[in-house]
């Protein structure tokens, strides 16, 4: 021992050390333990340090904790280290982390208490769960009951589930839970709603028996077991409760915090109902009895809505509403009683005072004598030998009288509710087994603990033994089937404490004792005990400080009891005279309560006679008066350990399920884990004992499979031999030195406690040295492809340093010769350079010189003329100055003139300025103003031109006058003297023009001042011009802006619309998808309801018929139903079906009539959807009302030409006809008309000739009528359903949409059933349907013809698409027609004149032949060419026209009919001639007769593809065709679809005969005969395959052959003759086609029945790719192995399947597109099933197993490439496993990780993605876990989505399924019938 702890307690181990917080807490090793050592030195997980020391006394070391890859395990039995620490902690992990509430502890499950609502009980887990083995799912209470309904199908046996805890911890809700899953899993067997009754008792009794207390807002305060009875199929046929131990004293007292049942809180919050106001209640603080707690009110509970709950149960267990209000009448005087006053008289007595209100209140709702009831309240009776006394009480005993009568009436109400309960669940079948589910109080330890946990815990003290010697045994039965020694283990046996309670001179057998004595007390009764036990018994103890209590050392805890009251609640008293009162009330229900052995009526209300049921007596003795009397005077103690007795009995009698609930915390917060109270409620239920037992032995167990896959890598490739028994045998002597760690079973490994971690230890030691090993040879492949990677980088760049310096050298030498050269250059250009530079500098010197001398010469010259030049300007300047003075005056007078005239026009201006007038025109406009500116300016600058040359002429007329005035100068000298006198003259004139002069610059300011403001204005307008164009060319940009932005907008618009056109389109697909899955879905509810009303019937007659204990299970899946309408051959069966219906169960009739309501309303809801439809349909109808009026108004001119033609031929057929026969008659005795002569063959020729014509004429007669029948067909349902709104208008004018839908279903009302169109309505009968009101809708639900309705709709729609296609074509081909018409005319001329010529060369007899010949071929022309007519008018005349029609064409049908009979007897009578005078003509005159050439053609019949065959040979058509065909004998063989082809035949004859009976019954009996091979044979997948592709091709033959256009055009010419010509069978085809979903759906059922068991072996189990993950350990639970077995499915197995169905399927010639839908559906449930698997096992979530699961997905696409499906849509049904897959396999650490994610999970819901993260387990030690932080983030990304909860996926849907039209290009003439059919007596036609 030493040693191994020196191995295992080394640096770094991990162990678990004591806590007062945490109870557990982790530490680290920092130093090897050493033997001796009496301190361990540990470090904790937050770092700190800390010294350990060891008990000096047992030198006892802490636990080990176990590898972290084990923690978290379903099993806490595969935990290598089995101890509490490990316990606890394991389940800590799952509860916190990953939000696991279940786990498996051996045979124990434990359920912890989330205080939260999970979504993990919902109908898909429990179907997930159902057929499961409980080791292959996570645990589940689940789990646990089908384990329970397995064993009990399986081993015989019955079954008990056994759910304990504390208060608080779920008990109620896991037994609750458990009965839900039975319910759901095994349904009813006869009596219906059984199932519904058994969880309807579950609010009843946690009504009556379910309190609130401080650790439980629903805690039970009883304990039950209930027994749910089966009959031999295991169905549900009934259940039985039993009761334990009722907390009375929770009536008259509740702690604080508390409530009383919750009953009494219901009736007081349902006060105001008017049914409960005799009761006169108020609110709960209102009584005594519910106000102590002074906590009413549960939050989140509504006590109104929980009683109309519990109401509604009370009436489904039968319980009348009389006999309810009975019930809440008593408990409404139990409150009332409680709030009776009790005053003191005096110290020994006490009254209630007169008239109290509520006595009086409590007599009258019980019915008794006031008086009565308040004296014996204060008084009771004693009884001597001789005498009896009447003795007043003090007032606290006659409260405790009145408490305890209160207690007593509410234990005889709960005793009463259980049995009719159990009366209500009690089924008159015979009960094979049940299944018990115990709901029992855990173990209860309080501050005061009284006689009620007493009683507690010694039931629990049983249950505990009965735990442990079940779990020894199961042990022991596992050592002894694996051949292992067994060793007694010793474990607790708590038998010396039972005995210590139950024993003789016990614990009870001394409280009954005491009880018996006259002054028997609490004290003395303690005594007693301290006296027997004290000494004598360890188990019992006495505190040190009182002498009223007792401690019991129980099995989880010490227990101080006190004995107060034990004497009391034991004898549980009551005053008799008070039972008294009660027994002689008027109230009936109260006297029933107190009658112990009288039979009384039933709360049904039903009476005595039989088959009503009967109350029996309360208590279950049946004996005598005196029995039971002593029965009575039994105390409780005694009571309940004999029913407790009865229990243990019961449960060693069946195999028992443990379910252990754990309460994580006090405060009921959810997912809050308190590791105080769960290690104490673990030692207490016992899940530590049953660690302690199996930790004892050898705990862990691997299979030598498991053991070899999962520790492989510790063998050699020498040591693994063929034999893996004794290859582990080999390996394990080597790996673990000490032989008694392990022992070797038959088929097992076994394992002591640690052994597997150490050998995890070794595996993860190896896999790291294989890691570190890999490591190396990477790295170091990695280091020497970098050092080869640098040596090659190092070598080139020495080549180009060494390349660049040799460059360098020959460049520096090439510099080198260059620099030479240049030095040349340069010192030769240096010297030129000067000498030039020389020469330069003399030339210049002399250059110089040379231009001085010639500059002085030149500069002499140059003053000389320059002298001259001064000279003469000063002269002129002279003369000049003389000039200008006489001009200056000049032009100063000139100027004074013209100031005078500016000035005058200068007035005029301003005066005009200042007008009026001159403003308005200056305000024009600014265009105008700014013209006539540049106007003035033009005139101004004109004026200034002028001005210049006025000027230029006055200066040259000034010069010239100033030559003259010079030469009159002298002349003037002379007169000096004149001018001297004319000097003053002369300056008053200079005065006068300086004053000139002064207005002339005044008028050049102004002129240049209005120069300024024209300049001005001018730019001001252009300025302003400039502005406008800006403006002008900012609008023209923000024009175009916005052209464009309209542009964008209206791309934009497009592309919306275009989206929102196809978002619409997918949408309508959408919902057309959902409205074709509601109408299969209710077609399969309406399938499985004539199922089982068929299982019914035959149920029934056999229980008539055949009365025999029992009868076989049949799967009411391979039930057939019929179809939904009425045949003839289902006549005969009415009548019996009438005499079974007397004889069904009521609640079944109930059952249905619920079922219809809901029919009505969908009903209802599909009658709103069909009017909006109508309402857009008739918006569409007047667009194409016109189009439709032109075809069909063409179509019918047309056929009344031929109609014509026709008669005219017939007319002068009969004519022909009577000519012959009058010539016949005329010459019967003629020589000349004797057998053989000329003129006898020739008339005998042309009758033949006459006789085939009328032939071809009766066919083609047929053909115009058929088409006429199916034209008019297509039109009343065209004008029914898309064109009524103009048939009304000619009608009637409806005036609203109510009118026109009347109109609508009258005329739908015409459709009701498959009729034949033989007689078409009259015009009158149609008006008055159309003026009919709307029919009953409940009338036509009964029928079942509302979908008849929706499908008419439906066929609308097809039907205005059709049109639409057609109208485009017909406008096309219009034209085209017309154009031809002219020129088919003239050709058609042209051909008759030539015809005519023709005709008049042949002679008489083959002139009438040709005729014949010719008419034939124009008529067949005619019926081929397409109507060009187009009328306008007519529209209800149509309809008589169409009538008329059919009426000539029967007409001439009938005289067809009669010639053709009158030429068969002529024929007959010409042939009677032939034979008895052919023997007197001889051959000679045969030969001498002339013989006249005869041209008359033969025309030969061909098989026109039809089988004929007698009406009594129908059955054994279907006979030897369908019942008797087997697809794997004789149908391998055939073409694909010939059962079909062959039916169609048969089909086509019958219409070809106009037999509609024959049709009909044909039809029938196809669909019935179908139906029958289906439900006899509908688990054959072959058989199944067969006739749904053979009934898929008969629908498409109907289809192909009906007449109708959108059908005719893929046919041939030939298969367009073998149109159905009498019969329209359109409603017949949804007929098939309903049946064709039927097959079809059976088909998926049969497929996944055939897969099911595959796909989750084959697609997570096992291990596609060897070696990726390894087997984890395993606990006691059985877990599938991932090995492949002998016998264990694979992924090839699933690939094989699925090719096999693929292969039969197109064997059997199943559509294409259906082989699609069906592949579809396959991998959708093999994609379903696996996630479903995945997110329900927590050992298939690895990064190993989503590689798994990618590699098996990939071969499945590989399968689809190989088979040319990728393009079905079966990849995208597997996507959520994809992504599931990828999500094992991402990393999931970081933000960036979570955000990948999110984005990549886009088809899984956030439950299924958080589900996945919590589940993820690593598999190796190198994984890591995801965190619950990551998971958080996860969470809150996802937080937006909107989805639904739902975890798992629904593997019960079935996508709708769609038949697209498919023709055969198989012509029918050419189809053989082989022999093997056995068909003989058909006959091709």
């Amino acid at each position: 021992l030493s040693l191994s702890h020196s191995l295992t307690h080394t640096c770094y181990a991990r162990v678990w050390i004591p806590d007062p917080e945490e109870v557990w807490k982790s530490a680290e090793l920092t130093k090897d333990y050493k033997q001796g050592d009496t301190v361990l030195h540990l470090q904790l997980e937050d770092g700190s340090d800390l010294q350990h020391k060891l008990d000096p006394n047992t030198k006892t070391l802490p636990h080990l904790r176990n590898p972290d890859i084990l923690v978290g395990e379903n099993d806490l039995t595969a935990l290598s280290y089995l101890h509490e620490p490990a316990v606890l902690h394991n389940l800590k992990v799952r509860f916190i982390d990953s939000k696991l509430i279940y786990t498996y502890c051996g045979i124990v499950l434990v359920a912890i208490n989330p205080y939260e609502t999970l979504p993990i009980y919902g109908t898909d887990i429990i179907n997930a769960y159902s057929g499961q083995n409980m080791g292959d799912m996570d645990p589940h209470i689940f789990a646990v009951a089908e384990e329970a309904y397995k064993q009990m199908a399986r081993d015989e046996r019955n079954q008990s589930i056994i759910v304990s805890g504390e208060s608080g911890a779920g008990k109620t809700v896991s037994a609750k839970y458990a009965m839900r899953y039975f319910a759901t899993v095994s349904g009813s067997a006869s009596e219906a709603n059984v199932e519904e009754k058994v969880l309807a008792s579950n609010p009843i009794m946690e009504a009556i028996g379910n309190a609130k207390t401080t650790r439980n807002d629903n805690s039970s305060r009883f304990g039950k077991y209930i027994e749910i009875g089966f009959d031999k199929r295991f169905h549900i046929i009934g259940a039985n409760m039993r009761t334990y131990l009722l907390e009375k004293s929770r009536v008259v007292f509740q702690a604080d915090e508390e409530r009383n049942y919750h009953i009494f809180y219901q009736l007081c919050a349902s006060s105001r109902l008017p049914e409960f106001k005799a009761l006169k209640l108020g609110t709960a603080n209102d009584f005594h009895y519910t106000k102590q707690g002074r906590n009413p009110v549960i939050d989140g509970v509504n006590d109104a809505k929980e009683m109309c709950t519990t109401r509604s149960a009370f009436s489904l267990l039968g319980i009348t509403e009389l006999y309810q209000m009975g019930l809440f009448q008593v408990l409404a005087a139990i409150l009332h009683l409680g709030n009776v006053e009790v005053k003191d008289r005096d110290s020994d007595s006490s009254i209630i005072p007169p008239n109290n209100n509520h006595l009086m209140v409590f007599c009258d709702l019980m019915g008794v004598a006031y008086q009565d009831m308040s004296h014996w309240l204060c008084h009771r009776k004693l009884k001597t030998a001789t005498e009896t006394y009447i003795k007043p009480v003090p007032r606290l005993q006659a409260v405790n009288a009145r408490d305890a009568l209160a207690k007593h009436i509410y234990a005889k109400l709960f005793t009463w509710i259980v049995e009719h309960i159990n009366q209500a669940l009690h089924s008159t079948s015979k009960q094979h087994s049940f299944i018990g589910v115990l709901d029992i109080y855990g173990f209860e330890t309080f501050e005061i603990n009284s006689f009620e946990q007493f009683c507690i815990n010694y039931a629990n003290e049983k249950l505990q033994q009965q735990f442990n010697m079940h779990v020894f045994k199961l042990e022991q039965e596992e050592y002894m089937k694996e051949q292992i020694p067994w060793t007694l283990i010793d474990f607790y046996d708590n038998q010396p404490c039972i005995n210590l309670i139950e024993a003789k001179m016990g614990i009870l057998d001394l409280l009954d004792e005491e009880c018996r004595m006259p002054k028997g007390s609490d004290d003395s009764w303690a005594q007693k005990l301290y006296n027997t036990h004290l000494k004598t018994c360890g188990l019992f103890e006495k505190p040190r400080m009182s002498n009223r209590a007792f401690i019991i050392q129980h099995f989880a805890d010490k227990v101080e009891y006190q004995c107060e009251g034990f004497l009391e609640k034991n004898k549980d008293t009551v005053n008799e005279e008070q039972i008294h009162v009660l027994k002689a009330s008027k109230f009936d229900l109260l006297v029933e309560l107190f009658q112990d052995e009288e039979k009384v009526t039933s709360p049904t209300g039903a009476g005595p006679p039989t088959g009503g049921r009967t109350r029996l007596s309360v208590k279950p003795d049946k004996g005598k008066s005196v029995q039971a009397s002593k029965e009575h005077k039994k105390t409780v103690g005694l009571q309940f350990r004999n029913s407790l007795q009865l229990l243990m009995e019961t449960l060693n009698a069946t195999t028992p399920h443990y379910v252990r609930c754990i309460k994580p915390n006090d405060y009921k917060f959810a997912f809050t884990f308190d590791p105080k109270r769960a290690v104490q409620q673990l030692r207490a239920c016992g899940v530590l004992e049953t660690i302690r037992i199996s930790a004892a032995g050898f705990p862990s167990r691997w299979t030598y499979q498991e053991f070899f896959s999962r520790y492989r890598v510790l063998m050699k490739q020498k040591d693994v031999q063929s034999d893996k028994k004794m290859t582990c045998k080999n390996v394990l002597e080597k790996l673990v030195q000490d032989p008694d760690k392990y022992q070797f079973g038959k088929t097992k490994i076994f394992f002591r406690a640690g052994q597997v971690a150490y050998l995890e230890k070794l595996r993860a030691d190896k896999l790291r040295a294989a890691c570190i090993r890999i490591q190396k040879t990477i790295r170091c492949w990695l280091a020497r492809k970098k050092y080869l990677r640098v040596k090659r980088a190092a070598i080139t760049i020495q080549t180009h340093v060494r390349g660049h310096q040799a460059r360098c050298l020959a460049t520096f030498l090439r510099r080198t010769r260059a620099a030479i050269v240049i030095q040349k250059y340069q010192r030769m250009y240096v010297q030129r350079t000067r000498y030039q530079r020389m020469q330069a500098a003399a030339l210049a010197v002399q250059c110089i010189l040379r231009a001085y001398v010639a500059r002085q010469q030149y500069k002499a010259l140059l003053r000389e003329h320059k002298a001259i030049i001064i000279q003469k300007m000063v002269r002129g300047w002279l003369a000049r100055q003389w000039y200008q003075r006489s001009l200056e005056a000049v032009v100063y007078l000139q100027c004074c003139v013209r100031r005078m005239r500016a000035r005058r026009e200068l007035k005029k201006l301003k005066i005009e300025a200042r007008s009026v007038e001159h403003y308005k025109k200056l305000n024009i406009g600014m265009e105008n103003k700014i013209m006539q500116l540049q106007r003035r300016i033009d005139e101004q600058n004109k004026e200034n031109r002028t001005l210049s040359e006025r000027l230029s002429s006055t200066e040259s007329t000034h010069a010239a006058e100033s030559e003259r005035t010079r030469r009159e100068l002298t002349r003037l000298r002379g007169a000096e003297d004149e001018a001297r006198n004319s000097a003053n003259r002369v300056a008053s004139l200079q005065e006068e023009l300086e004053r000139l002069k002064v207005e002339l610059q005044s008028t050049q300011k102004e002129k240049k001042a209005i120069e300024d403001w024209a300049q001005t204005y001018q730019d001001e307008m252009e300025q302003m011009i400039s502005e406008l164009k800006e403006q002008n060319h900012l609008l023209k940009n923000e024009k175009n802006d916005l052209n464009r932005l309209i542009q964008e907008q209206g791309q934009q618009w497009t592309e919306k619309m275009q989206r929102a056109l196809k978002e619409e389109t997918s949408q309508l697909e959408s919902d057309l998808n959902e409205e074709r899955s509601r109408y299969q879905n209710l077609l399969t509810e309406h399938l499985r309801l004539e199922e089982k009303y068929d299982d019914l019937k035959e149920e029934m007659t056999l229980t008539m018929n055949v009365p025999k204990p029992g009868h076989r299970r049949t799967d009411s899946a391979h039930s057939s139903n019929e179809s939904e309408y009425t045949y003839e051959s289902e006549e005969g069966s009415r009548g019996m079906e009438d005499v079974t219906k007397g004889a069904l169960d009521m609640a079944l009739v109930l059952k249905l009539q619920k079922r219809v309501s809901e029919l009505e309303q969908e009903k209802q809801g599909l009658q709103n959807e069909l009017d909006r439809r109508e309402e857009q349909f008739q918006r569409a109808r007047a667009r194409d009302d016109e189009q439709h009026k032109k075809a069909r108004s063409a179509e019918l001119e047309y056929e009344s030409l031929k109609r014509q033609e026709l008669e005219s031929e017939n007319k002068k057929l009969r004519h022909d006809l009577s000519e012959m026969r009058q010539s016949l008659m005329g010459s019967v005795g003629a020589s000349s008309a004797a057998p053989g002569s000329p003129a006898y063959k020739v008339l005998l020729d042309q009758l033949n000739a006459s006789t085939e014509e009328l032939e071809v004429r009766k066919e083609e007669v047929l053909i115009l009528r058929s088409q006429l029948v199916s034209q008019k067909e297509a039109m009343q349902h065209k004008e029914t359903m898309t064109d009524s709104l103009h048939y009304v208008e000619d009608v009637q004018k409806l005036t609203d949409a109510k009118e026109i839908s009347q109109a609508y279903m009258g005329l739908k009302d015409t459709n009701r059933s498959p009729r034949f169109l033989r007689k078409p309505l009259a015009v009158n009968e149609l008006e008055n349907r159309l003026r009919a009101p709307l029919p009953d809708m409940h009338k036509i639900n009964e029928d079942g013809e509302l979908w008849l309705v929706y499908e008419g709709l439906k066929e609308t729609n097809r039907l205005l698409e059709l049109q639409l296609q057609s109208q485009r074509r017909s406008h096309e081909a219009e034209m085209e027609a017309l154009r031809g018409e002219l020129q088919t005319v003239k050709e058609e001329n042209h051909r008759q004149q030539q015809l005519l010529a023709q005709n008049l060369q042949l002679p008489p007899e083959a002139r009438i032949e040709a005729s014949l010949q010719h008419e034939i071929t124009r008529l067949t022309n005619e019926n081929l060419m397409l109507p060009t007519e187009d009328p306008k008018v007519y529209r209800t005349n149509k309809l008589r026209r169409m009538i008329d029609l059919l009426e000539q064409l029967e007409k001439q049908d009938k005289t067809v009919r009669k010639l053709k009979k009158q030429l068969k007897v002529f024929a007959k009578k010409i042939s009677d001639l032939e034979g008895g005078q052919i023997e007197n003509v001889s051959p000679g005159q045969m030969a001498d007769e002339p013989m006249h050439p005869v041209n008359i053609p033969r025309r030969e019949k061909d098989f026109q593809g039809m089988l004929e065959y007698k009406k009594e040979d129908e059955l054994k058509l279907v006979k030897n065709l369908i019942l008797e065909l087997k697809p794997r004998g004789v149908a391998v063989n055939l073409i694909p679809g010939l059962p079909a082809y062959i039916l169609f035949m048969c089909l086509r004859h019958a219409d070809y005969l106009n037999d509609d009976q024959k049709v009909r019954s044909l039809l029938t009996s196809v669909i019935n005969s179908i139906k029958k091979i289906l439900k006899k044979r509908g688990d054959d997948f072959e058989t199944v395959s067969f006739w749904l592709a053979n009934t898929c091709r008969f629908l498409h033959c109907l289809k192909q052959y009906s007449g109708d256009e959108q059908f005719m055009k893929y046919n041939t010419p030939k298969q367009n003759d073998h149109c159905l010509s009498n019969f329209d069978l359109a409603e017949y085809r949804q007929v098939l086609s309903d049946l064709a979903i039927q097959i079809y759906q059976q088909l998926i059922k049969c497929m996944e029945n055939i897969l099911q068991p595959m796909i989750v072996s084959g697609m997570l189990e096992h291990e596609t790719i060897q070696g990726v993950s390894g087997v984890k350990p395993t606990g006691l639970r059985k877990r599938t192995s991932s090995i492949a077995d002998e016998g264990t499915y694979t992924l090839d197995s699933i690939l094989r399947q699925l090719s096999s169905f693929h292969a039969t399927m197109c064997q059997h010639g199943t559509d294409p597109e259906l082989i699609k839908q069906v592949v579809k559906q396959q991998f959708y449930i093999i994609g379903a099933v696996t996630l479903n698997n995945l997110l329900l096992r927590k050992d298939m979530c690895s990064w190993s197993k989503g590689m798994q699961i990618r590699y098996n997905v990939s071969q499945l696409e590989e399968w689809l490439r190989d088979k040319n499906l990728m393009v079905c849509g079966a990849k995208e049904t597997l996507e959520p496993l994809i992504q599931a897959a990828q999500l094992l396999q991402v990393k999931k650490k970081t933000d960036e990780d979570a955000e990948a994610i999110c984005s990549m999970c886009n088809t899984l819901t956030t439950a299924q993605i958080v589900k996945v993260l919590n589940l993820y387990t690593p598999v190796n030690a190198f994984e890591e876990r995801v965190s619950v932080t990551f998971i958080r983030t996860i969470q809150n990304r996802l937080r937006d989505r909107k989805e639904s909860p739902q975890l798992l996926l629904d593997t019960k849907t079935i996508y709708p399924v769609t038949f697209p039209f498919s023709p055969s290009s198989l012509a029918l003439e050419t189809i053989q019938i082989p022999s093997s059919l056995s068909l003989g007596f058909l006959t091709r036609v």
